[in-house]
């Protein structure tokens, strides 16, 4: 199969038009694009058994470097608590961590918090994040029910799927390289995938967007995009409008790639029984009888004040659309319809306005017929089947030509500038047997292919330690510059394909380095030195101080009430005010919201509308972004939103009072041991006696005010901030 081909042999056969000797010249001369050639491991550096550890002190040698000493073990507990679950350890977790002597205690710690089901959500949202997961996107078709999608990414990690099949599932529906097997008689027939992962292609549904009430073909842009950043590391996006400038890409290569997607059509997949649908069935018909009840009356007292509004704005039309709109539909041309499409916004009567001109008496009888319709369509919905939004290849589409789209509107192809299915650095001679996606993701996935395996375990590097190998994990391209230790990351790169890419495996490998195990603390001596070497902590010779994330701060503080649910999967649940809920739009503004509100941040609604706030305030304050674009690295800010949430907001103040309840009932109403309980439960630690002296001073042995000493501990900076 021409997909086996070397790289190095790819890299010379790039999908630019021949005589581009200068996009030849860029892959030449772009590291990434360079084999991984596994480097060997520094001797003699270190006592470490890891050869992370060998790595990092060879750049401290190299650079006269002497990194800070092991953090507590507090500390380190904490810190690897939340890093690989996103939940602080409960008192009963310390406890047992700092009574074992074994001198494997930190690793049996790592292997637990890998194995817990918690593992999967707090780095399913991880990846979420770079593949652009929202609930709600406009009018995107497949949010009823996108939420499985994420649920299958959380699964997929808790499972240990390995990365390459993780990401050929949401590219094609299938984990294995093999889609076809060859009967008893020698018919090759296509394998059913697994039926629980048509639910990862809820990554490629998630970009089909309605415009003006049409799908415009935004689905194969969004999957070019997305999936370039995502899994090569390059960012292919720069081509839509031209050649890349610094990067080999050309916009010939970005419209081939979207030539992968183009076939693909929405497929909506009913989730439920035989006997569930006949019901939802008879449920359906009795709604829409008892609504026709109410519309009818509702049309003849609205008709007349319509139609007068829709004449007087027919008659301010141009004459030349006046005669279209005039025309009966079936017998207006294509392009007429297109013109009518397009004044349909300025013709269509909202209700206000046909309030505005309607008598008093009359606009009562109006608004209370419309009451009860709007509640008979609260039930419908209410009863409707679930659903889920997949993707398929149509064959009609399949044989339609691909075109440039230098405006970038699918609706403008350039007829005279035709494309093939392709891909950026794709080999002379690809067999698209199998479909055109697959024979892609069997070249994105590839062992050879020096990107894939870089890029990701970047990623993971970048998650740990808060800044990756490569300072910009989406542009391994000119611009994104190079790694600060390129040595360590063609090693990591090789080890994960070595060890069949599986990402438990890389945690583990990386929380158990004695790098990652360093204190933040820096003696000021060693600041005046190694600090002026290295200001940025590139080398890391000591752990950056980071602040958390959203979801394990709004984690921390539930965990810390006592009323955190730590199920896993289904819907996500909006905690903004019911009166910022309401939506409309031909599919609503996403799929119903789970009623519990003391879950897992992971499960916070998100997303984007041009007319209301749809992620929550909390989640934008702690620099969130909304899924309409890929965020490879969030933001770290630090702002008066953040502390005026952790001060005066309602869920601060029921979890205060909820957390001194808990203290005065697991202390047995002794404030000594309230305090220390206290700093366990928010800090993983025990106070110190300054520390203890004055809570105690603070409490004056009122066991009432354990609510104000609640509200101090999670306004501590230690709170929020990983050491």
């Amino acid at each position: 199969m021409y997909l086996t081909l070397g790289w190095m042999a790819c890299l010379a056969v790039l999908s630019a038009p021949p005589g581009s000797p200068a996009t030849d010249d860029k892959a030449s001369d772009l590291w990434s694009l360079k084999p991984v050639v596994r480097p060997e491991v520094p001797a003699g550096l270190t006592a470490s058994p890891n050869p992370i550890d060998a790595f990092i002190a060879a750049e401290y040698q190299a650079r006269g470097l002497k990194p800070v000493g092991p953090a507590s073990r507090q500390a380190l507990l904490r810190r690897v608590s939340l890093d690989l679950t996103g939940l602080p350890p409960t008192p009963a977790e310390q406890e047992a961590f700092l009574r074992d002597p074994s001198p494997n205690a930190y690793e049996k710690l790592v292997d637990r918090l890998l194995a817990s089901e918690q593992h999967g959500v707090r780095y399913g949202r991880h990846w979420l994040d770079v593949l652009r997961y929202a609930d709600v996107d406009e009018q995107m078709i497949a949010a009823p029910g996108i939420s499985l999608w994420r649920d299958w990414v959380i699964n997929a990690l808790n499972h240990d799927l390995p990365y390459d099949q993780f990401v050929r599932a949401q590219l094609t529906g299938y984990r294995s390289t093999t889609r076809t097997r060859m009967s008893a008689t020698g018919n090759r027939s296509r394998i059913e995938p697994r039926p629980d992962d048509w639910f990862a292609l809820g990554f490629l549904a998630r970009g089909a967007v309605l415009r003006d009430g049409r799908d415009n073909g935004e689905l194969p842009i969004a999957a070019v995009e997305t999936t370039s950043t995502a899994f090569m590391g390059l960012t292919v996006g720069c081509a839509k409008c031209h050649d890349h400038m610094y990067d080999p890409i050309t916009q010939r290569d970005f419209y081939a790639m979207k030539a992968l997607f183009d076939p693909l059509v929405l497929r909506k997949l009913t989730l439920a029984t035989p006997a569930e649908i006949v019901a939802s069935g008879r449920a359906l018909e009795a709604a829409e009888a008892a609504r026709a009840a109410l519309e009818e009356p509702i049309e003849r007292l609205v008709g007349p004040y319509k139609k007068r509004l829709y004449d007087e704005r027919v008659a301010m039309l141009p004459p030349e659309v006046r005669a279209i709109i005039l025309k009966p539909e079936k017998q207006r041309t294509a392009h007429e319809r297109k013109i009518a499409d397009d004044y349909f916004p300025v013709l269509r009567i909202d209700p206000g306005k046909i309030l505005e001109v309607m008598p008093a008496d009359q606009r009562k009888v109006y608004q209370d017929l419309q009451r009860r319709l709007d509640g008979l369509g609260r039930g419908r919905r209410a009863s409707s089947l679930p659903v889920f939004w997949t993707v398929e290849v149509d064959p009609k589409k399949a044989m339609e030509k691909s075109y440039i789209l230098t405006s970038g509107d699918p609706q403008r192809p350039e007829t005279n500038h035709e494309v093939q299915p392709g891909w950026p650095l794709a080999p002379e001679r690809i067999d698209f047997s199998e479909g055109r996606i697959e024979a892609f993701s069997d070249w994105l996935t590839a062992p050879e292919n020096p990107l894939f395996a870089r890029v990701a375990v970047n990623r993971l590097w970048q998650w740990h330690f808060g800044e990756g190998l490569q300072r910009t994990p989406s542009d391994f391209g000119t611009l994104g510059g190079t790694p600060t230790n390129p040595r360590l990351l063609d090693w990591l790169a090789s080890e994960f394909v070595r060890l069949g890419f599986r990402m438990k495996a890389m945690h583990r490998l990386i929380v158990t380095s004695e790098t990652y195990k360093l204190a933040t603390e820096v003696d000021p001596a060693l600041v005046s030195s190694a600090g002026s070497v290295d200001p940025d902590n590139t080398a890391l010779w000591h752990f950056r101080l980071r602040r958390l994330e959203a979801e394990p701060i709004w984690d921390s503080i539930l965990m810390a009430a006592g009323n955190l649910d730590l199920s896993v999967g289904g819907r996500s649940f909006d905690i903004r005010p019911q009166s910022a809920r309401s939506g409309g739009g031909q599919f609503g503004f996403g799929p119903p919201t789970d009623p519990r509100t003391n879950r897992r941040a992971a499960y916070m609604i998100r997303g984007y509308s041009t007319s209301r706030d749809l992620t929550p305030h909390f989640l934008r304050a702690f620099d969130v972004d909304d899924g309409r674009a890929p965020c490879p690295l969030r933001t770290q800010t630090v702002a008066a939103p953040q502390a005026l949430f952790l001060m005066n907001s309602e869920v601060i103040e029921q979890a205060t009072a909820r957390f001194a309840q808990r203290l005065r009932k697991e202390a047995g109403g002794r404030l000594p041991d309230a305090v220390d309980l206290a700093y366990r439960i928010t800090l993983a630690r025990l106070p110190s006696p300054a520390e203890k002296a004055r809570a105690l001073d603070y409490l004056a042995e009122d066991p009432g005010r354990l609510k104000g000493l609640a509200w101090l501990l999670f306004n501590l900076d230690e709170f929020v901030y990983v050491r």
